[in-house]
């Protein structure tokens, strides 16, 4: 197993947890960006810069994770690949992706998009928090517990 970070987006204080995860465990893990990102010194976490697009990343994660594999993401094109392809795929807020919540999402999106092209206000997510980092540290335990049990 190998956690993935979809590294441009994701809020350093779950790259923090993942990082802590990584060590105590002995997973290793590969942020991905289009450009470089602060990381520990911890021979298990490595760092992948993809130049290009701004899809580039999720491109690089999809074409080289393995079924088993955890991502962490927020975009959902990537989840959805990620999901298909039989790896895990988690979120910053630690809300596990499956193909019938991706699937909702991809659509609600579509639908927000709508909205404001149309030009209604829709707003985004609320701001990232203590609450949101603890959930997501209780996700990727209970994750990492069930799948490396299993090993």
């Amino acid at each position: 197993m190998r956690i993935w970070i979809d590294a441009d987006g994701c809020p350093r204080p779950v790259k923090d947890v993942v990082f802590k995860v990584s060590q105590r465990r002995g997973v290793p893990v590969t942020m991905v960006a289009d450009r470089q990102v602060g990381r520990p010194t911890n021979s298990l976490v490595t760092m992948v810069v993809v130049p290009g697009d701004m899809d580039a990343a999720d491109r690089y994660i999809a074409e080289h994770l393995e079924p088993g594999d955890l991502v962490i993401t927020t975009d959902l094109p990537l989840a959805a690949q990620v999901v298909a392809g039989g790896a895990w795929g988690l979120n910053p807020r630690g809300e596990l992706y499956t193909e019938e919540n991706v699937r909702e999402r991809l659509s609600m999106r579509d639908f927000m998009s709508n909205l404001r092209e149309a030009g209604v206000v829709t707003g985004g997510p609320a701001p990232f928090g203590p609450k949101d980092r603890q959930k997501f540290n209780d996700a990727i335990d209970r994750l990492l517990t069930s799948c490396l049990n299993q090993d």
